[in-house]
């Protein structure tokens, strides 16, 4: 198999019946309309108004607008034969100030959205929480504050009650991760805070969020699907030498098991890691227990690999990362390496977890520079990105991974984070001057693998 798995055709019957295709995206991403009908403030509302934090002074205000075009995009998914959509609840829409009074604007709007996809036929995926906190309790010491347990919670009950009529499948964190680290550690993302200070107790009230998320959910919707992703990129080391081979496992631990671990039962991986001893400040009696939760699927998001060397400079984890440009390997918008196998690994990896019964792929894509031509946009490393990606897919299903999904990041082309408008990951076009949509080659290639 692994010798032609790149040769294999694809088609959605190599999957079986039972696969799950989708595409997703986030609310901050897609969405704009941040201040009106009631919603709040959220850190990346605050955070982006600073100067030199986004790319070129991009802005989310607008993005693509989904909030007012929200039919034409579904319209856009029921055209390309796609069956799941995902996308976040945008939790200062429904509670302004995070806690306290709830914004029956913000309800309604999710229900007409959720109502418009079942209406078309298209299965809503709902993400809790994808990085975008309320300012309000953020100015309360935000994910550093052990409050925000019971904050969330309550954000979590009020979705519940709210949407648990329309909506079967629902994650509760998206890349838990990725928004401690970028945003309380290295301060390149909303809320912007650096240090270990602000990383530690993040790390642990996010888990203990995610763990209680599950349990409200269960005991609100026990008919639902409920699940929760996690990013994670293959881990290799740059040589043979002993160092080398201990960074790559200490970025490892960092990278793909400090969020998942903890919420199979099996601690935080301290041991090959010791800086997460500092943890050991905000566990308070009974956090152990509570921070485990038996989730129906773990939802993965997968982009590439990481070469990583030993670095004696770099504080706390002694490693420093050995840049896809400088090692002449092919690399998306993002710099990123694309290494097909590396989703492979990974899948391997987590399937290993005796604990997790059941892997989607939540996202995974590439963000390539797009050009019109003739009201067109031809991307073929876009189209072959995914291809290859799949037939690693399809190759770690066939020997036996419980991997039962996959979803494209992302439908449109959106607003990256601090990366602004620069890369393109959506299989359908945006111009962000004029909100037309243009479906991609690669879209019209997804459309005719599910048809």
């Amino acid at each position: 198999m692994k010798s032609n798995i790149q040769d294999t055709p694809l088609s959605k019957q190599l999957f079986g019946e039972g696969f799950i295709w989708g595409v997703s995206t986030a609310a901050v991403q897609i969405e704009g309309a941040w201040d009106v009908e009631g919603k709040g403030e959220s850190i990346w509302d605050v955070f982006t108004a600073k100067k030199g934090k986004i790319l070129n002074g991009h802005h989310h205000y607008t993005a693509t607008d989904f909030y007012n075009r929200y039919q034409t995009d579904i319209d856009l998914i029921k055209q390309l034969n796609i069956p799941n959509f995902r996308f976040s609840i945008a939790w200062s829409r429904i509670l302004p100030n995070g806690t306290g009074e709830v914004n029956q604007a913000g309800i309604g709007y999710y229900r007409k959205v959720i109502q418009y996809c079942l209406d078309n036929g298209i299965e809503p995926w709902i993400t809790l929480y994808h990085w975008d906190l309320p300012q309000a309790l953020e100015d309360k010491g935000g994910w550093t504050n052990r409050e925000v347990i019971s904050w969330f919670a309550e954000f979590v009950t009020v979705c519940a009650n709210a949407f648990g009529d329309q909506v079967k499948h629902w994650m509760v964190m998206n890349e838990p991760a990725v928004f401690t680290g970028a945003g309380y550690f290295l301060g390149i993302h909303a809320p912007g805070r650096k240090g270990l200070k602000n990383f530690l107790p993040a790390i642990h009230h996010a888990i203990m969020c995610i763990a209680e998320g599950g349990r409200i959910l269960r005991r609100l919707l026990p008919h639902v699907e409920l699940g929760t992703t996690f990013s994670c990129s293959w881990v290799e080391p740059y040589t043979n030498k002993p160092r080398d081979i201990a960074a790559a496992k200490r970025v490892d631990a960092l990278l793909n098991r400090l969020f998942i671990e903890p919420i199979l039962g099996l601690g935080y991986p301290v041991d090959d890691f010791q800086t997460l001893k500092g943890l050991d400040k905000y566990i308070m009696p009974g956090d152990m227990e509570k921070i485990a939760f038996d989730f129906d699927f773990i939802g993965l998001q997968n982009y590439t690999r990481e070469i990583v060397k030993y670095s004696f400079f770099t504080p706390y984890i002694h490693a420093s990362l050995v840049k896809a440009e400088h090692r002449n390997v092919p690399v998306t918008s993002m710099k990123w390496e694309v290494y097909p196998e590396s989703i492979y690994h990974i899948l391997k990896k987590y399937n290993a977890y005796p604990q997790i019964k059941k892997i989607y792929l939540t996202e995974s894509g590439a963000a390539f520079k797009d050009e019109v031509i003739d009201n067109q946009v031809v991307d073929p490393k876009r189209t072959e990105y995914l291809q290859r990606y799949l037939q690693q897919v399809l190759r770690a299903k066939n020997e036996g991974c419980k991997v039962e999904g996959y979803f494209i990041w992302t439908l449109t082309d959106n607003f990256e984070w601090a990366e602004g408008y620069h890369p393109r990951f959506g299989i359908i076009y945006v111009d962000f001057e004029t909100q037309e949509r243009i479906v991609k080659a690669s879209g019209l290639w997804y459309a005719e693998l599910l048809r």
